[in-house]
């Protein structure tokens, strides 16, 4: 399994991941590398960003789907 493959269903699964966690966790030096070739994949990741007061980090996780049905905001099929 590749990086990104394993990175994608560790989003998949509802969890998030920060640039640490990637290299902790899967050896991966480069997410940010990685989250585009997700988002070229046709995957909508969202970026938060996070700070401690001194450094910035980005946090990403997969936008949760909208259904169909909801699409309009009031429940009704957009036609």
């Amino acid at each position: 399994m590749t990086q990104t493959e394993t990175i994608l269903a560790h989003l998949q699964a509802g969890g998030s991941i920060t640039p640490i966690d990637a290299l902790r966790d899967y050896g991966c030096f480069r997410l940010a590398a990685r989250i585009k070739d997700i988002r070229d994949e046709g995957h909508d990741v969202q970026t938060d960003w996070e700070t401690d007061g001194v450094k910035k980090w980005a946090r990403y996780s997969l936008k949760p789907a909208v259904p169909a049905f909801a699409a309009d905001g009031q429940g009704m099929l957009a036609l």
